[in-house]
């Protein structure tokens, strides 16, 4: 299993949303963050911007689903702009529910 972590601009939450369940991807984890990336954050104008306001979102799948999920998000989240954000994907050791108490083979 992977986990594909995405940071992407808040304004593409839901676009990025709606074609992930479209996809059968159902199970999204969002929270709001704020960060940077190696420009050192905008400036406009006089004034600079050191961190930003991302939206992280998380989705667990099957490995073979993952390149499918960072498709999806990267197509959806694209303004073509700096700050459009990053997807990462990392293996997944273990995934446990919480009301079983048991160990899953596979994200439902």
């Amino acid at each position: 299993m992977r986990l594909v972590k995405a940071v992407i601009r808040p304004e593409k939450l839901y676009e990025v949303m709606r074609a992930l369940e479209k996809e059968g991807f159902k199970g999204i984890t969002v929270m709001d963050v704020v960060g940077r990336g190696k420009e050192g954050g905008v400036q406009v104008g006089e004034k600079t911007y050191d961190e930003l306001a991302k939206t992280l979102i998380m989705v667990a799948v099957e490995d073979e689903h993952s390149q499918k999920v960072v498709e999806i998000i990267t197509k959806h989240a694209n303004t073509g702009m700096f700050g459009d954000g990053k997807v990462f994907v990392c293996q997944l050791e273990e995934v446990w529910t919480i009301r079983t108490k048991k160990r899953e083979l596979e994200v439902v």
